[in-house]
């Protein structure tokens, strides 16, 4: 059977795509890199992809980077796919009980000492993704399922470079180096501020570098951004469950000087950050102006010894960066 020439054509020039990478994605990547090492001593990654054309450029893109509070972004997707299937309800009222206060940031542990206080699951993800509340983030993680069930699902969702191992309280404690923690029971809130007043400064430096090498709650740069572009698309849940989750990430109060730092006032970004002593990240959607489309970042950072003011100052510059590039040059003209 004749093979017509057109389709012979095409097929080489797919294969000559394929093995000739955008000098100008190159360029940008070398950019990113000098950008990066100007601003932070910290190790930083970076993924960015342009939604509508699926250009993706990458810096450390596979390695794993501590998620810190964007862990939060898996957390909700996972219970958002529970409602999905008809197995959990954001309308749903949970009872706050004193066990569930816990350290860091947020409002819930700050005002909230005594039974009484019920929210619907709605709630507890919006405390969680717009002011990045960690007593609210690990109910959204027990109601669904816990870290092993987070995991699973961006295993199933084809990214593993998505890990899940603790919940917030824990992977606290564990970066704090605080030791002999009672069962989840006789937690109090009192109790977090007890065990951390005991760990000696050397101690705690000592857990706080740990935790940069630690695999357990990490993700790649790249199976993050390739998350929030499947968030993005709205082809993880229903029209209305993706608006939810999209309008949280929308209002994010969180970050100001990170991706948003240097971009064009009212340049709409969804987004959510995870901080967590040498460790800063911003993870989300960039909309360009006019009809350039949109970007999907993930910009990670560890190891840092400076204020994080320098980390948030490479996140700024990159993602600056990345939108200056898209903006210009979104469908790869050179």
């Amino acid at each position: 059977m004749r093979v017509p020439i057109l389709s012979l054509f095409l097929a080489a020039a797919a294969s000559a795509s394929a093995a000739s990478p955008d000098p100008s994605l190159s360029r940008l990547e070398k950019q990113l890199e000098l950008v990066a090492k100007g601003a932070t001593d910290a190790a930083v990654g970076v993924s960015a992809t342009h939604i509508e054309t699926g250009r993706t450029v990458s810096l450390r893109g596979g390695d794993g980077f501590p998620m810190a509070s964007a862990v939060k972004i898996p957390f909700a997707v996972q219970l958002m796919s529970l409602v999905e299937d008809g197995k959990a309800s954001l309308e749903r009222m949970v009872p706050l009980a004193p066990k569930d206060l816990h350290p860091g940031s947020g409002t819930l542990s700050e005002l909230f000492f005594h039974p009484g206080v019920s929210l619907s699951l709605e709630n507890y993800m919006e405390l969680m993704l717009v002011i990045s509340d960690n007593t609210a983030a690990d109910v959204v993680l027990r109601e669904g399922g816990g870290p092993e069930a987070v995991t699973a699902k961006m295993k199933s969702l084809g990214l593993p470079g998505i890990r899940v191992d603790r919940n917030i309280a824990i992977l606290i404690s564990d970066w704090m180096g605080a030791r002999a923690i009672p069962p989840e029971s006789e937690w109090t809130h009192d109790m977090w501020d007890k065990l951390y007043n005991a760990v000696p400064e050397r101690e705690h430096m000592q857990a706080r570098r740990a935790q940069w090498a630690d695999p357990r709650d990490t993700a790649t740069p790249d199976d993050m951004t390739k998350l929030v572009t499947r968030i993005w698309k709205r082809n993880l849940f229903s029209t209305r469950n993706s608006a939810v989750l999209l309008g949280m990430l929308e209002r994010c109060q969180t970050g100001k000087s990170r991706l948003k730092g240097l971009l064009p006032a009212g340049t709409p970004v969804s987004h959510k950050t995870g901080t967590l002593g040498g460790v800063a990240d911003d993870v989300g959607v960039i909309t360009l102006p006019g009809d350039a489309g949109h970007v999907a970042i993930s910009v990670f950072t560890k190891g840092s010894s400076k204020p994080s003011e320098a980390s948030e100052k490479a996140i700024a510059e990159i993602a600056r960066t990345v939108y200056d590039y898209f903006t210009l040059v979104p469908g790869g003209k050179n």
